[in-house]
């Protein structure tokens, strides 16, 4: 398994971070718009449709269609974990890809305060790039395709809980 990491220092509280970080908007919002992502469905732990807080349990069903090149890809994604910490100065959430363009995605969200107006914001990806044995060979320059697109997410975050 490939894994990325990369993290971000965000001037906000780790409250509005992790609330930011709750929804399907929060996720379109830090997607660049070349992806052309479209959230088809959000269902809560109970099958309840568009829940207001994406828990443990959670089902995001979203497509893109990179640079406009048909067809859309399905992105069927399980939250399957998502915890607060005791002292409420760190959080988590890790969501699992159950169908789309990669064999293995898992996502893991790390939040941390930092103080009471900066939180660092990680990301850790375990991921298999698609097509077999080569996918597997090519993997390690899979974070390079990945680079550009958690620079924007981090970017993006800082913009939007900056401001």
């Amino acid at each position: 398994m490939d894994v990325y990491e990369r993290q971000v220092r965000v001037e906000a509280p780790l409250s509005e971070v992790w609330k930011f970080h709750a929804t399907g908007d929060g996720l379109v919002a830090l997607t660049p718009d070349w992806m052309n992502i479209r959230i088809e469905e959000e269902r809560g732990p109970d099958g309840e449709p568009d829940p207001e807080e994406l828990t443990a349990g959670s089902v995001v069903v979203s497509s893109i269609k990179p640079f406009g090149i048909p067809p859309r890809q399905r992105w069927v994604s399980n939250i399957v974990a998502r915890e607060e910490g005791e002292d409420e100065d760190e959080a988590m959430f890790r969501d699992v890809m159950e169908e789309g363009p990669f064999p293995h995605w898992e996502h893991t969200h790390t939040f941390r305060a930092l103080s009471d107006r900066e939180t660092l914001v990680h990301d850790h990806v375990e991921f298999e790039l698609p097509g077999g044995p080569l996918g597997r060979a090519l993997g390690p320059f899979g974070c390079l395709g990945m680079e550009p697109m958690f620079r924007y997410r981090h970017r993006k975050t800082r913009e939007l809980l900056e401001g």
